[in-house]
Formats: C-alpha cells, sequence, structure tokens
C-alpha cells in the first residue's frame, strides 16, 4: 500500500535559524519559563540528597520518551531489571525488550552527561555515540546505529497511511546538521529559545534512520545543563510533550508549513514553564514523605543505620537484600533484619519471595505511588 503524500509538510529548506523572531510575544513566556526552571534547580540543590529525586525522575524520563516512540514498559518494570542488572548486562531472560531498550534510553543519557563532565563538547560526534548506544538492542539494532540515514525519511500517520511530514533529504543533511551545529555553538539567543530553535531543527532534520524523537528529547536537557541554566542533568519535559503530542507534533509541522517559529518557541516555553511546576510538585511531595519516612525508619529500626536504609530505598525503591547490604555500607544481617521491620509494618512489600539462591524482591510502595507514569 503507497503511503499518501498529499498532506504532507516538506522541510522549511533556508529558513534555519529564523532572523526575526516577535520577541514582544515571547519574552512573557520566557520570563515565566525561566523563573520556574529557577525555582524547581534551586530547591533540588537545598535538598540532603538530591539523587533521592534524580532516580525516580529518571526512570519517569526513560519511560516517557520511549513510550512516545511506541516502546511501552513500565516504571516497575525498569526498576525491577535495575534491581537484578546492575552492571548494565543486556543479556536479560525474561525481560521484554521494550523493557531494555528503555534502560539504554537512561544509559545512552547518562553516558553523554560523563563525556561532557569528561570535556567533550556536545556535537555531531557525541550525538551519534548516543544514538549507537540507544540502538544497541531491539527494534533499532538494524537501522543503522551511529550513522545518520541515507534514504528519504518520512513522518506518517500509520492508520492513515499518509504522510505527515518529509525531513530534509539525505544529500542535503550534512549541510543542515553542520548549520544546526554552528548555531548552537555561536547563536546569542537566550538558551531557552535556543533550545527550542535545536531541538525543533533537529527533529525537521531527522537525521537518522530510527530514535531521532528521543535524541531530541535528550538535546534538551543537555543544552539546559551544559549552559548552566541547570545545575545538574536532571529537567525532562517529555511528560509535558506526550499530554501534548498532538499539539507538539502540528505546532512543528507548522513551522515547516508556515514559517511559524514563534508559535512553537511559546508552545516550548509553556512545556518548560508548567512541566518545571509538576516536577517541583513531584519533588515537594518526595521530600514530604522523605521527611515523614525519617522519624517512622528511626522509631521502626531503632538503629544509627535508619538514615542509610532510608536513603537507599529512596534510590533504590525496587531492590534485594544482597544490594540493600552491599550498598548502604550495613552487615547482611542487619540489613535482613531491617528488612523484616520494614515488611512487619509494611513500610516496603514483597513481589516475589526467595528461591534458592535468589533472595527476595522488594519493593518501597509509598514511593512507588508519587513517581509511577
Amino acid at each position: 500500500m503507497e503511503l499518501n503524500l498529499d498532506k504532507a509538510v516538506h522541510y522549511h529548506y533556508n529558513q534555519f535559524p529564523p532572523v526575526d523572531l516577535n520577541y514582544s510575544r515571547l519574552v512573557l513566556p520566557l520570563i515565566k519559563a525561566t523563573d520556574a526552571i529557577a525555582r524547581y534547580d534551586q530547591m533540588l540543590k537545598n535538598m540532603h540528597n538530591s539523587e533521592i529525586l534524580l532516580a525516580p525522575l529518571r526512570n519517569q524520563e526513560a519511560v516517557i520518551s520511549s513510550r512516545m516512540e511506541g516502546i511501552v514498559s513500565t516504571m516497575d518494570e525498569i526498576l525491577k531489571y535495575e534491581a537484578d542488572h546492575e552492571n548494565g548486562s543486556n543479556n536479560a531472560t525474561n525481560v521484554r525488550s521494550e523493557v531494555i531498550e528503555t534502560i539504554l534510553y537512561q544509559r545512552a543519557l547518562r553516558n553523554a552527561q560523563k563525556a561532557m563532565i569528561d570535556g567533550y563538547p556536545l556535537s555531531q560526534s557525541l550525538i551519534k555515540t548516543i544514538h549507537q548506544q540507544l540502538l544497541s538492542y531491539g527494534r533499532g539494532a538494524l537501522k543503522s546505529p551511529g550513522q545518520y540515514k541515507n534514504e528519504q525519511n518520512y513522518l506518517a500517520d500509520k492508520l492513515k497511511r499518509n504522510i505527515l511530514f518529509v525531513p530534509i533529504s539525505p544529500e542535503k543533511l550534512q549541510s543542515g546538521i553542520d548549520n544546526l551545529f554552528h548555531y548552537i555553538e555561536h547563536s546569542d539567543n537566550p538558551i531557552l529559545i535556543k533550545t527550542a530553535l535545536t531541538h525543533i531543527e533537529f527533529e525537521a532534520l531527522h537525521p537518522f534512520k530510527d530514535g531521532n524523537g528521543r535524541i531530541g528529547r535528550m538535546l534538551i536537557t543537555l543544552m539546559l545543563w551544559s549552559s548552566k541554566t541547570i545545575s545538574a542533568p536532571h529537567f525532562y519535559v517529555s511528560g509535558y510533550l506526550e499530554e501534548n503530542k498532538d499539539a507538539y507534533l502540528d505546532i512543528m509541522r507548522n513551522v515547516s508549513e508556515n514559517g511559524d517559529w514563534d508559535t512553537w518557541i511559546t508552545f516550548f516555553l509553556e512545556a518548560v514553564e508548567q512541566q518545571a511546576v509538576k516536577n517541583l510538585g513531584i519533588a515537594e511531595n518526595i521530600r514530604a514523605l522523605y521527611e515523614r519516612m525519617k522519624e517512622v525508619f528511626s522509631e521502626v529500626l531503632s538503629s544509627k543505620w535508619s538514615v542509610n536504609a532510608l536513603d537507599f530505598v529512596f534510590t533504590n525503591p525496587v531492590f534485594r537484600n544482597n544490594k540493600f547490604s552491599g550498598q548502604s555500607g550495613m552487615s547482611p544481617a542487619t540489613a535482613a533484619r531491617f528488612t523484616r521491620e520494614l515488611l512487619d509494618h509494611n513500610l516496603i512489600v514483597t513481589l516475589e519471595e526467595a528461591s534458592g539462591r535468589r533472595p527476595a524482591l522488594y519493593a518501597f510502595e509509598p514511593l512507588m505511588e508519587l513517581v509511577r507514569v
């Protein structure tokens, strides 16, 4: 069945970067987004252990960004995988490929962050490396990981068999991607506007055979972090983009169709503002739970190790006892006693009973209820 090109919008050749942005329209959304993300970042800086919040947010981002591409997994599946595969093996039995593909999203983003800490710039080479890692397993493994496309690709409505968007042609891709990275390096646009324009241009170029959406959303986090807009690489907007996916796609197409960059930037700034407000709410709920549980754990466990135990279950809400003792610094006997006490007081639940040499699997359900997506 042939795809229908009647409704297709084509890439905006020679229109990037836009030269006439309407700043009178953009200034208020820019101020609101800047303020919201600054308040969120400041709250994280004030946390005793920001990893308590960052771990669940990273998992949420991996699940949601992958889900936008039809790779469906759950927070529970991701955390169970992490409990059993700390060293990052992809050769897991009885694990759905979608779960491993979602884990690869986390891992690729984390490796990109590490590379940038080590001094590597946000560059085409780094993006290709991220892409190679992202598509190293599962459905994308046969779609040229780490290599730009050499055939024309399309964005289609698969139900109606209509092509909705035709990205840049392969023969003009290198020039387009060079232009994008020149813009990233040299533009003096405010960083949130620069990030908005970088994201949409990357999506419009669609430089890879697969994985473009996920890489494009990673770019948002990496740009905000490398510019010091956020103090650590911990801000993600995939949640807002998924909730408003139809508008997200329509407004991006409208840029190429009508040159309406201002509406896209306004939408992106709204996404940043609303996601920052939402993340701040999640963070405050987690922090309130942490403070409440600090007293409960102290009373239930009656030990100098109670805060270690608390920090462990907040950063590893699905766990086995061998990891509990190994990462929290306490002895296996102490960890086993703590687990019994936490079970007796309904603070954790058993997901899997112990079997042979395999220890039982537990979940810290009060936190899971806050972070499931």
